[in-house]
């Protein structure tokens, strides 16, 4: 597809999750369908190799037949998608971008080098050098809280000001204060923020969101976007409802017992019912029990009955 400007980033982008064979490799036939099953489910946009898809614990030969196979279905079938070329290394993940710039995705995502945090000076040339080898693909950083370096507005500000091909964000968001110091940013680069906080984020000028929504159900993530161009009202009822399952039950996950945040993922995937992802996580990193499952689907029914499938 063709590189995608900032203004053309928008809305419910889904995820594609790992699925793993029981012998801990890549299934890469149901990953196969797990790409079909979310081009069928009509979202604005899919990445791949995100945290959800585990591209911290591929090797580089899993990492190309994933972004193979994930390009060539979206692409046959116009589907809007990005790549993650993140890895803790910048070496790994400037030779990432440089084998998938062939693959013509909308855009690329990167994090800042993970392992020593890096200075402005440091993420600057580290971006810049990104850039030089995109193909004119534009740059997407991904800024979770876990990161070694948080940025602020102004820093972020500041990046792309310095490397025109940034032309996006994913962050935490945050509250009146925050969107006040990044509107000036808002007008420049595609900010997204967390799935469950879309309608809030949309009312004060974020662009979409790249949606752990989406791992719950992407059908119905992408009808509450849809919803917010005609009934904000309602769209925002539906995330006061999505924000206290999230904060009641899963985020005691991350926060008291100690699972990642991709195995949330998995499980939202697990509780929504619609693709065989699996419940495992690749070694070393935990898996929620599946038993979870069938102990929070009453509950979700009752809260967020329009995000839960049979």
């Amino acid at each position: 597809m063709k590189a995608l400007k900032a203004k053309e980033i928008f809305g419910n982008w889904a995820t594609l999750l790992s699925v793993w064979k029981p012998d801990g490799s890549p299934d890469y036939e149901r990953i196969g369908r797990e790409i079909d099953i979310l081009i069928a489910a009509g979202v604005d946009g899919i990445y791949s190799n995100g945290t959800a898809g585990e591209f911290h614990t591929q090797t580089e030969e899993e990492f190309d037949r994933i972004s193979e196979l994930f390009a060539t279905k979206c692409n046959a079938a116009g589907m809007p998608f990005q790549i993650g070329v993140s890895h803790m290394s910048a070496q790994i993940s400037l030779e990432r971008l440089r084998r998938i710039v062939a693959l013509k995705p909308g855009a690329v995502q990167v994090i800042l080098p993970d392992w020593f945090p890096v200075s402005q000076a440091e993420a600057v040339a580290f971006l810049e050098r990104m850039a030089e080898n995109s193909g004119g693909i534009g740059l997407v950083l991904y800024n979770p809280p876990h990161a070694k370096r948080r940025l602020g507005p102004a820093e972020v500000g500041f990046l792309a000001e310095r490397v025109p091909a940034l032309i996006g964000l994913k962050t935490a968001g945050g509250d009146d204060v925050w969107y006040g110091e990044m509107r000036s940013q808002l007008a420049k680069i595609s900010v997204f923020i967390p799935g469950h906080l879309l309608a809030s984020g949309v009312r004060r000028g974020a662009q979409g969101a790249y949606s752990n929504v989406a791992s719950l159900n992407p059908v119905s993530a992408q009808r509450w976007y849809d919803r917010m161009a005609t009934d904000m009202e309602g769209a925002l009822e539906q995330e006061s409802r999505l924000r206290s399952f999230m904060d009641q039950h899963i985020v005691p996950f991350i926060r008291d017992q100690g699972y990642c945040n991709a195995a949330c993922d998995r499980f939202m995937a697990l509780l929504g019912g619609w693709a065989d992802v699996g419940e495992h996580m690749r070694w070393p990193y935990r898996s929620i029990p599946v038993a979870e499952v069938g102990r929070l689907k009453p509950v979700a029914r009752e809260l967020i009955p329009e995000f839960i499938g049979g």
